[in-house]
């Protein structure tokens, strides 16, 4: 797996991007963290220089982050489909671990029974069933997540197109099982951040807030990129690393 790392000293921090964007476009808005933080970016298979794969798998990932995180404690953050991996991988190297902070992972198998959620499912199921090129899957993937495609490049670049693959042909993360009382009963701090746009990551984050139990934040601005607005998530994050001991 490979990493970049910015920062020299102070405490250590995993970042676990997600779909589509690598580790250094998802968190480059984070790097006045590394002020203070040595952040450890990690790139998941399929992205960057790290192993190519025809599909990404959560477990895979998670086993791959553990990995990382058995090497020296940190603060471990995750990203949609990366905050669905640091949960997983929380599990598996629970002693490594100093904080968890995910942002609007789409763990929506906790909200299966929710009409919405299995609606939006659905829809995804449909529309690789037809087996769209990339730039049309990803155009109407983010739409129905409520983002804003015409944000996209066109045409995508080919890292981007590649990227789009991995996810079309990976394991959904619905399909993970996020095991919630194995997590309730490790004794360190838990953040759950979302972005305050849709009512699909809203449910996911009410579930998570409540049975991990986790401190909630809501920061509006970026939908579901929320990284991306720097300032505010930095904020959070030393906040949340301070109250927790760092």
């Amino acid at each position: 797996m490979e990493r970049i790392e910015w920062g020299q000293q102070g405490p250590r921090v995993v970042l676990v991007h997600g779909d589509v964007f690598d580790a250094p476009t998802t968190f480059k808005s984070l790097e006045p963290l590394a002020a203070g933080h040595r952040l450890v970016l990690v790139n998941r298979r399929g992205f960057g220089a790290s192993p190519a794969v025809d599909g990404e798998d959560f477990d895979v990932d998670a086993g791959d982050v553990a990995e990382v995180l058995n090497e020296e404690a940190a603060h471990l953050v995750g990203h949609s489909y990366g905050g669905v991996v640091s949960l997983l991988a929380a599990v598996r190297a629970p002693s490594s671990v100093r904080s968890l902070a995910v942002f609007e992972p789409p763990a929506f198998g906790l909200v299966a029974d929710d009409p919405e959620v299995r609606r939006f499912i659905d829809n995804i199921r449909a529309l690789l069933a037809t087996t769209p090129p990339p730039e049309e899957f990803l155009r109407r993937f983010v739409t129905e997540v409520g983002g804003d495609p015409s944000q996209l490049p066109t045409p995508l670049p080919e890292p981007l197109a590649r990227a789009v693959q991995v996810q079309m042909h990976g394991r959904w993360p619905w399909n993970a099982a996020i095991p919630l009382d194995v997590l309730a009963a490790t004794p360190w701090p838990k953040l759950v951040v979302s972005g305050g746009h849709s009512r699909l990551f809203d449910a996911v984050c009410d579930v998570l807030e409540r049975r991990l139990p986790a401190r909630r934040e809501v920061l509006r601005g970026a939908g579901h990129m929320i990284p991306r607005l720097g300032g505010p998530v930095n904020e959070c994050l030393r906040r949340f690393w301070v109250s927790s001991g760092e």
